[in-house]
């Protein structure tokens, strides 16, 4: 940081001559206010004393006419006077010594002067009060008050009261010269400081006009130059000092910017030649590339519809061969359902040919049911004969048999529910029989039937196969063809991703080559500001 101990000593040095010569003026000031004061309050304790003299002779004046008035009325109330004028009179007297203090003459004719009232108190006034309280010395009070004693004493107060006045009179007039010489003194400490401050202020502003303030209107008029353009001007050397400094680094900064100025009008030159350059370098770029966009665009329309063309007959050959696999797949659930039939009617024939078999073994077990049925049939009559008998020989045994009765009449009972029994189930096999010969009538003729069946199921069988193999054959064909056009599908849209992808880098060249374009005008149009504002600067 470059020093300033030159422009802070100067400034340094004019404010501490101002503020001395302050201080100075207003030391001087101050002492004559002083004295001026003390002269002041001098003249005001003389004028204060004569005051005190004047109180002095009232509190007197006022015992005086209150004790005539006492003695000529003979009233109480009019000695009011006198007592308010001895309590005045001691007031007066002890702020007389105070003021005079420790002043020998004055000290002394005040002395004098209390010794001749406190005489005229203690001798007149005390007993010219006294003998008056008394009509028969009233006329002795008259007589004390005229004599010619009192009138001594007053004179001798006036006197001495007098003297003092005397004195304090030629001290006041001492004082008022005093307090006039005073008062001059201050005003000429006042206007000398005050005037004496204004030519060492002037003084200062002619050095700082000449030392600082010239200088520096020069500096901000080689500044105003600059900041104009003009770089050609170099401020005058021999001024010391921070302004010295100032022009000096001033100096060198118009002459870098001066270098400055050269190099960019220089490179704001070359650069515009190069913007022009690549500008017209984009410009044909972009119109090759917009060529060759509308290219691609024409190309890719074309493959567009062969695309679409393509997709079509893949399209119509996929729903050829969709209809041809539901055909063979209809055939093939044909051929199924014609080889389930043959089965289920090889199954119908077994199973007959074992239905007619059961129906056969059931037969003749319907025959040994017969049989049982005729045994129980047999067995019913002879337990139905062994009850009536039981029943006979219950009778004949009386009462005793009695319980006997009861079980061969429930043997009877049950005898001819088994007998009854029979005869149903005997029914019953009868219609069985019926059923069973019906059956098996039935089951030969479904035999029959189901071994013709058979033989047209295996025609039919033969004839849906032959069909299933024709369509098959078919869609293999259609899958061929199809297979074939999906592999053309499949380059048409290699092509037509290649086409999009040269579209789109088209696309994007034409619009780097535009913002190349835009740039370069923009580069264009900041060369031509360099350009102007390195005119600006004259060197």
């Amino acid at each position: 940081m470059p020093s300033t101990f030159g422009l802070n000593r100067t400034l340094g040095s004019a404010i501490g001559v101002i503020a001395l010569v302050s201080v100075l003026s207003s030391g001087a000031v101050l002492i004559t206010g002083n004295q001026l004061q003390e002269a002041t309050d001098a003249r005001n304790r003389s004028s204060q004393l004569t005051r005190g003299l004047d109180n002095f002779r009232t509190a007197m004046l006022n015992q005086e006419t209150g004790l005539r008035g006492y003695l000529l009325t003979g009233r109480e109330g009019s000695l009011e006077p006198y007592r308010s004028g001895r309590l005045a009179l001691d007031e007066a007297i002890s702020r007389l010594k105070v003021m005079i203090g420790n002043d020998a003459e004055r000290t002394r004719l005040l002395a004098d002067a209390v010794a001749a009232a406190r005489s005229w108190q203690a001798d007149i006034g005390e007993a010219a009060v006294r003998n008056a309280a008394d009509p028969s010395t009233r006329a002795e009070a008259v007589r004390i008050e005229a004599d010619g004693k009192g009138k001594q004493f007053f004179d001798t107060v006036r006197e001495k009261l007098a003297a003092i006045e005397t004195l304090e009179d030629a001290v006041r007039t001492a004082l008022v010269g005093r307090v006039a010489q005073a008062q001059r003194d201050e005003s000429v400490a006042l206007w000398g400081g005050t005037l004496l401050t204004l030519l060492i202020c002037a003084g200062i502003w002619i050095a700082i006009n000449r030392l600082i303030v010239r200088p520096l209107v020069r500096v901000m008029a080689f500044v105003a130059q600059v900041g104009e353009g003009d770089l050609s001007g170099r401020l005058e050397a021999g001024v010391a000092g921070e302004v010295g400094r100032l022009g000096t680094t001033l100096n060198a900064m118009v002459a870098g910017l001066s270098d400055l100025a050269r190099t960019n009008r220089a490179a704001t030159a070359d650069l515009s030649a190069a913007a022009a350059e690549i500008r017209a370098s984009a410009q044909e770029q972009a119109a090759s590339v917009e060529q060759q966009f509308a290219a691609v665009q024409e190309t890719a329309a074309t493959v567009d519809e062969i695309t679409h063309s393509g997709a079509q007959i893949s399209k119509r050959a996929t729903e050829v061969i969709a209809t041809a696999q539901a055909t063979a797949q209809t055939s093939r659930q044909g051929l199924r359902a014609v080889s389930d039939t043959a089965k289920a009617m090889d199954a119908i024939r077994e199973q007959a040919e074992a239905v007619a078999g059961n129906i056969v073994s059931l037969s003749e077990k319907t025959q040994t049911i017969g049989d049982i049925i005729e045994t129980v049939n047999d067995i019913s009559e002879r337990t139905h004969l062994l009850a009536l008998n039981a029943a006979i020989e219950a009778a004949a045994a009386g009462e005793s048999g009695r319980s006997f009765a009861v079980v061969a009449s429930e043997m009877k009972l049950l005898a001819d529910q088994a007998k009854a029994a029979t005869g149903q189930v005997r029914g019953i096999l009868g219609e069985i029989q019926r059923g069973i010969n019906t059956s098996v009538m039935l089951t030969e003729e479904a035999v029959k039937r189901a071994a013709a069946g058979k033989t047209r199921s295996d025609t039919t069988q033969r004839t849906i196969e032959e069909i299933t193999a024709k369509v098959e054959e078919g869609a293999q064909v259609f899958q061929q063809i199809i297979a074939s056009t999906n592999q053309q599908q499949l380059g048409i849209e290699q092509v037509m991703g290649a086409l999009q992808n040269i579209r789109q880098a088209s696309q994007q060249t034409a619009a780097g080559t535009r913002q190349v374009e835009t740039a370069s005008a923009n580069l264009t149009e900041l060369a031509q500001a360099l350009m102007a504002l390195a005119e600006r600067y004259r060197h």
